[in-house]
């Protein structure tokens, strides 16, 4: 308990998620892959520097979650180095993540992403789909990102879902407040808008999202999805968003019921000076990861 409050003192602890000690792979149940990567960002640039942000901000955290009763960090949890970017166009950038995601798999382990801009969740979901037959997106975000194409290429953060659609078929997005046209008639019968959201209970939204979702679920969290008060820290902005306990309880929730095969949160643009939306990033990994390994053994 001692080490403990000397490494939150002091700032000692290691450079990786949740600044943990003693880094296992072989015992790790969930591997952390950085990401800095927003070369398609269209608005506001700095989604590079978020997996960091996330990083430093989680050195800072308890480990022992005062909500959950337990040490989350237990279920054994790994962190890599940064994936460097590929620059030379954003399909390989995908290629190369999906590269990565797949060895995660195929060590048995949970891949958890940190970017980065969204764009990184293409390349995980490929993995997925090669790795399992059946399962479900779950994407929150306050865009659609259901273009077929931006800036000359498919493989941009506003094309997301759509790429991801041509890998799975069961899709579902949650927290929607901006989209184009086309993607609204394609696509609106699969997204909860937030509009809609305003009328239901954080049970009721999850209770949703249960029965549109196969029992192995990929989550993908764009962090705009939070409203600009609690979250002001992300490249496309968007007022009038989720709120920082409901998404904590419709996570709870759906993580009872289903199987989590993997995740990423993304988007994160950090703002010099501005720390809390950094440690509430760092505080929901920590919970949903709760949530979802409820028994460490």
């Amino acid at each position: 308990m001692f080490g403990d409050f000397v490494r939150l003192l002091n700032s000692n602890a290691p450079y990786n998620l949740f600044g943990l000690e003693d880094q296992d792979y072989k015992k790790a149940k969930v591997v952390v892959l950085p990401i800095p990567y927003d070369s398609t960002s269209t608005y506001k640039v700095g989604s590079r520097d978020g997996p960091m942000a996330i990083i430093e901000a989680s050195r800072n955290l308890e480990l022992y979650s005062e909500e959950l009763g337990r040490d989350v960090s237990k279920i054994g949890i790994y962190t890599l180095e940064e994936l460097a970017p590929d620059f030379d166009s954003p399909k390989k950038m995908v290629e190369r993540i999906s590269k990565e995601v797949s060895m995660i798999l195929e060590e048995k382990k949970l891949p958890l992403l940190l970017g980065g801009e969204h764009t990184i969740a293409v390349g995980a979901v490929d993995a997925i789909s090669k790795h399992y037959r059946e399962f479900s997106v779950l994407h929150f975000d306050a865009h659609s990102d259901s273009r077929d194409e931006l800036m000359s290429t498919k493989y941009c953060h506003a094309c997301v879902m759509a790429r991801i659609r041509e890998m799975c078929k069961s899709c579902y997005s949650v927290g929607v407040r901006s989209i184009d046209q086309m993607s609204a008639k394609l696509y609106g019968n699969d997204i909860l808008f937030m509009k809609d959201m305003k009328k239901m209970s954080a049970k009721q939204i999850a209770d949703k999202i249960i029965k549109r979702t196969k029992k192995n679920l990929y989550i993908t969290i764009d962090l705009d999805v939070f409203d600009t008060s609690e979250m002001p820290s992300t490249g496309m902005p968007e007022p009038d968003g989720m709120r920082f306990g409901e998404m904590k309880e419709i996570l709870s929730i759906i993580l009872r019921e289903k199987s989590l095969i993997g995740i990423d949160f993304n988007e994160l643009c950090p703002i010099p000076g501005i720390a809390a939306p950094n440690a509430l990033a760092a505080k929901l990994i920590y919970l949903t990861l709760g949530f979802a390994f409820k028994n460490p053994k």
